[in-house]
């Protein structure tokens, strides 16, 4: 909650929320991540920003996040920042990601083999349908 609140008073100095600044923010949170989380949210990073222009990144709860049109769609949460075994890629509900009555919003990741990204490339591309 502490990360959120700086987030909000960043976002409030600044007037905005620019997505140079918003950018530059998710990326210092990526450099400071231990490996092999660090890794695995540059490739995140690269593949998600390179689906859609309307998909701006951006810290949230201190954690990497990719929002459209301000609203937060998808994030990843390191495995360190809450001492887990895996890391996260969630998806808010702003994703359109449903399917009947029930349907996963975060998925674990020890590591990315190039199958994993291209079904995350396709939940992306449907999240913000």
């Amino acid at each position: 909650m502490k990360e959120r609140a700086r987030e909000l008073k960043a976002q409030g100095r600044r007037g905005s929320t620019a997505p140079a600044d918003g950018e530059a923010d998710a990326l210092a949170k990526i450099a400071e991540m231990t490996e092999p989380d660090r890794s695995m949210a540059r490739r995140l990073h690269a593949i998600i920003t390179s689906i859609s222009p309307s998909l701006a990144a951006k810290t949230w709860y201190g954690m990497p996040a990719y929002a459209k049109d301000g609203k937060v769609v998808c994030f990843f949460q390191s495995a360190q920042k809450f001492k887990s075994r895996y890391a996260t890629l969630g998806f808010s509900d702003q994703a359109n990601l449903d399917e009947g009555a029930m349907w996963p919003t975060s998925f674990a990741l020890k590591e990315l083999i190039a199958d994993d990204e291209a079904r995350i490339r396709a939940l992306v591309k449907k999240a913000i349908g």
